[in-house]
């Protein structure tokens, strides 16, 4: 039984991204906002990434989804089989992030794609996406997502640093903005938001008083596995499981860091030294 409608996938190819109201019910997104808000590795291994004005919001990262409950959310046949009628295939779990803004402190993302850089890890097409799952709820006012509507039919732009950051090539953006509706994504817990890997997007600075955390999972499709070795793996086969296990495996610990191998605390660079504009990881 398909997972998404016609008219929802009509949606997603012309508008470039697609929102599942209470895709995760109460019960399991305060299980995963439990587990994170109590996870020190996670907090340790977090990565700061300034904005242009010198802001810092942070991240942190991690290649295999694991059997803990992050790993349950990204192998859950509920949110891979819409990944993989959304990407007409198989699809395999590329990396996954969880995104920390904090109270009056967290800072931007620059306007960008993601496959400004996935680009460059060898992936050599554009047949790749991800699914945004609110912990806290995401509005304006705390740095919600913001995404110029259809702008992923643009193909992917030319990127450089913004801060710490990879932003989209600033001239572009700015015209696109006089093509594309721009559309602020607000989300409440338990929502989740699917996006192409090529449209653009945003988020503000958090000047509220309130966390604003995501969990991004983010696939491939397996048909298009890079061609070379990079910071994010090559096709990995996933195995789904079943939606229930979300639960049963939430409330028998709050602490995934044993199942999960967190990327490094060092800076990346995602693109050529030779090209003397060095990435970093975004969202």
């Amino acid at each position: 039984m398909p997972y998404l409608t016609t008219t929802q996938l009509s949606e997603f190819e012309q508008n470039g991204f697609l929102i599942e109201r209470n895709l995760f019910d109460p019960e399991e997104t305060q299980l995963l906002q439990m587990t994170a808000k109590d996870d020190q590795e996670l907090d340790r291994r977090s990565q700061g990434r300034r904005d242009r004005s010198g802001a810092t919001v942070r991240l942190t990262l991690w290649n295999h989804p694991g059997d803990g409950i992050y790993g349950m959310f990204a192998r859950c046949k509920k949110l891979v089989g819409r990944m993989e009628e959304l990407l007409d295939g198989e699809v395999y779990h590329y990396h996954s992030k969880m995104i920390l803004k904090d109270p009056e402190i967290g800072g931007a993302w620059e306007w960008h794609q993601d496959y400004g850089y996935w680009y460059h890890y060898g992936c050599l097409q554009p047949l790749m996406a991800s699914a945004m799952i609110a912990v806290d709820p995401a509005k304006l006012n705390n740095g919600c997502l913001e995404v110029l509507k259809g702008s992923h039919h643009l193909g992917r732009l030319d990127h450089s640093l913004a801060g710490d950051q990879s932003g989209a090539d600033p001239e572009r953006v700015q015209i696109a903005m006089e093509y594309f509706e721009r559309v602020k994504v607000e989300l409440e817990p338990g929502d989740t938001l699917f996006f192409h890997c090529n449209l653009l997007h945003c988020s503000g600075q958090n000047h509220s008083p309130d966390p604003r955390w995501a969990m991004i999972c983010c696939y491939n499709a397996a048909r298009n596995n890079p061609f070379k070795a990079s910071r994010h793996p090559q096709y990995t086969p996933l195995e789904q499981v079943d939606d229930t296990l979300i639960k049963m495996v939430g409330l028998k610990r709050f602490n995934d860091s044993k199942d999960v191998d967190f990327m490094g605390e060092k800076v990346d660079r995602s693109i050529p030294s030779d090209l003397h504009k060095p990435m970093t990881e975004t969202v």
